[in-house]
């Protein structure tokens, strides 16, 4: 197995962890800054994991597909849980979350988010919207954590 896929499923796990950590009220925003710190440390293991000699190319290439690993099996889950969070309490519990002044300020500019989300559909696409900036983000900070890492380390 190579060192990118290896790197990429511990973060999956972690990635795991960090969504269902996200649930508990209050933790979620730290969790959040956990995540990119998170596709940062996975591309640099998965540096870290490549042999010598290691390049700051192969070490930036390693590492983001690590952190697309990770971030795609983040992704995934966390669409679930929107999914079942809606299912469960409707668009009103996902809205709910939304600062007053944002959901304002969007009324203003004539875009009506609860008739936008009030289907699963509407809901998991937002989701994979979230998802899809979320991989080109992981990729980019994976591949700096392997840069930075295979630069330090080269043999």
């Amino acid at each position: 197995m190579s060192a990118s896929v290896k790197a990429g499923l511990i973060g999956a796990a972690a990635a795991i962890v960090l969504s269902l950590l996200g649930l508990i009220p209050c933790v979620g925003c730290i969790t959040a800054i956990l995540g990119l710190l998170l596709y940062i440390a996975v591309g640099a293991l998965a540096a870290y994991w490549l042999d010598p000699p290691r390049t700051a190319g192969a070490g930036a290439g390693a590492g983001a597909v690590a952190a697309l690993i990770t971030s795609l099996v983040g992704g995934v889950v966390n669409m679930a849980i929107t999914g079942i969070r809606f299912a469960i309490g409707g668009a009103a519990d996902i809205t709910s979350q939304i600062p007053p002044e944002v959901l304002e300020q969007l009324g203003e500019a004539g875009i009506e988010l609860g008739k936008f989300a009030a289907g699963i559909g509407g809901v998991l696409g937002i989701s994979a919207m979230c998802c899809i900036v979320g991989l080109a983000l992981a990729a980019g900070l994976g591949a700096a954590g392997g840069a930075i890492l295979a630069a330090a380390k080269s043999d």
